[in-house]
């Protein structure tokens, strides 16, 4: 069986909606990454595979190549898992090679909320089983879990102080490619005391609820991907493989409780390849809401320490489609900074109750 390892990895900054990166459409916030990932070696990329969620529709990945100035050879696919795009995507790129398909991908997502033509989401569920807003689906899980106010401020905080010393240390900057003069996440365009708008924010989606505009992600703009390839010509090309593919899994819940999705994928995955949470070094999990990396952390017995060391998307917002592949590209930096890590995990839940985990080694000098 052919392997598949990600050789390189990068981000745009992340912007909120009507923000820095507000006069940029999807194809323009992809395109300067695809270039970035694909240079050199431009002709050996078989396909793009994008994920995307908020339009404008059409194929964006075919838009964002051509944008980027890539070979007319190169075709391009845009899918839409909702907020599992970006990770489905990369998920495919990897199965592609392994079954021999192909042997170089470029894969992740893109969102522009910003320039979006749509003024409502999609359907998640039919209203014969209910079609709750994401936010009130956070409240169903934190209802059914008991997980407390308490716990999704303590989560909020730890995640904004990851994030912030991740900034301040300069850890992000290997990740991002600046775009449009901003070179960093824009939330760090300012200062925040987070413990005062942790205490003082009210409830956002239900009377009396726990999910508040604090322990809840942002409304964002960005892009993100991976170059994936089979390992043997990524040796003969010369690149130093990071992560290598071992397994992923999709699973699906009832659409009340998409934060939940994560906690079946993550265990079908670890059980199937005889792996505990003890195995696992480090774990990405879109943070959406706190209230999601709780649940996980609560019912898969997820140490925090393992869990968004360096912060994710409750700090630097959520660019829906593009979040998945943050998570590992995120990865991707991370295990080279910890020599004896071995196995990684992405996961991600959406909305209509999907949850998407992947499962990477990182590859060593040994192999």
């Amino acid at each position: 069986m052919k392997q598949a390892v990600i050789v390189a990895a990068k981000r745009t900054p992340v912007a909120r909606q009507n923000g820095a990166l507000r006069h940029l459409p999807a194809e323009k916030l992809a395109a300067p990454i695809l270039t970035a990932l694909s240079s050199g070696v431009e002709e050996r990329v078989d396909d793009v595979i994008l994920g995307n969620v908020v339009g404008p529709g059409g194929n964006i990945a075919r838009l964002s190549v051509l944008e980027a100035g890539l070979p007319f050879s190169v075709p391009g696919v845009t899918l839409d898992r909702q907020c599992s795009a970006g990770l489905e995507a990369i998920r495919m790129a990897c199965l592609f090679i392994r079954a021999g398909a192909g042997s170089c991908y470029a894969a992740g997502g893109v969102e522009s909320v910003s320039t979006s033509p749509f003024p409502e989401r999609a359907r998640f569920s039919p209203d014969s089983i209910g079609d709750p807003d994401m936010g009130v689906a956070a409240e169903y899980v934190a209802e059914k879990f008991a997980i407390t106010r308490n716990m999704q401020d303590e989560y909020a905080l730890l995640s904004w102080q990851r994030g912030r010393d991740a900034f301040l240390t300069g850890l992000y900057e290997d990740e991002i490619l600046p775009l449009a003069g901003l070179s960093q996440d824009e939330v760090w365009q300012r200062e925040r005391n987070m413990e005062k708008l942790v205490q003082r924010a009210g409830s956002a989606f239900v009377k009396n609820g726990t999910v508040t505009a604090a322990n809840s992600c942002g409304i964002h703009d960005g892009a993100s991907a991976v170059l994936v390839m089979e390992e043997g010509l990524a040796q003969e090309l010369g690149y130093k493989p990071v992560l290598r593919f071992v397994d992923s899994q999709v699973s699906g819940v009832h659409s009340y409780y998409p934060a939940y999705a994560p906690v079946p994928a993550i265990g079908e995955l670890l059980q199937r390849n005889g792996l505990t949470i003890e195995d696992v070094d480090l774990f990405e999990i879109n943070e959406a809401f706190a209230a999601k990396i709780a649940v996980c952390a609560q019912e898969l017995s997820i140490p925090y320490e393992k869990i968004n060391v360096r912060g994710g998307a409750l700090t630097i917002g959520h660019p829906y489609g593009a979040s998945g592949a943050v998570l590992v590209t995120r990865l991707f930096y991370e295990v080279q900074r910890r020599p004896q890590a071995r196995y990684v995990v992405a996961a991600i839940g959406s909305g209509g109750g999907v949850g998407v985990a992947v499962l990477f080694e990182a590859v060593s000098e040994r192999g």
